[in-house]
């Protein structure tokens, strides 16, 4: 069974930093594509930045420059560094990852990943 747990969310003024981890169990990381997500309330989910099996990255406009995403295969995680955090930062941020190896990693769909973790608040404050 495929797990993925989320932690690190917090509230924090602006321009501070958190680390978002996921473990993920039943699974083994290391040749796929690996993402976070976000939600904020009333909105569609959005991809926030992908890596995949190879360590290539890539990132949304709106966060490339102050996130980075890294991956841990020895220790089956991925993590999220977020920098320079600003109010529209704030949502829930999911962990997920696909069911298939070929799965196009830097569209940043949601839709082309099949396994999720239960999310973590991330809310940034001015």
């Amino acid at each position: 069974q495929v797990q993925l747990v989320e932690s690190g969310g917090d509230s924090v003024q602006a321009g501070g930093s958190l680390r978002l981890a996921c473990a993920v169990s039943g699974y083994t990381i290391r040749t796929y594509c690996m993402g976070w997500f976000r939600q904020a309330p009333g909105k569609e989910r959005e991809g926030v930045a992908t890596i995949n099996a190879y360590g290539s990255t890539t990132y949304a406009d709106s966060v490339r420059g102050r996130f980075a995403i890294s991956r841990d295969n020895t220790k089956s995680a991925v993590f999220l560094q977020m920098n320079s955090l600003k109010p529209e930062d704030t949502a829930m941020y999911y962990c997920a990852a696909p069911r298939s190896a070929w799965t196009n990693c830097f569209g940043r769909d949601p839709a082309d990943f099949n396994y999720w973790g239960q999310g973590t608040q991330v809310t940034v404050s001015s």
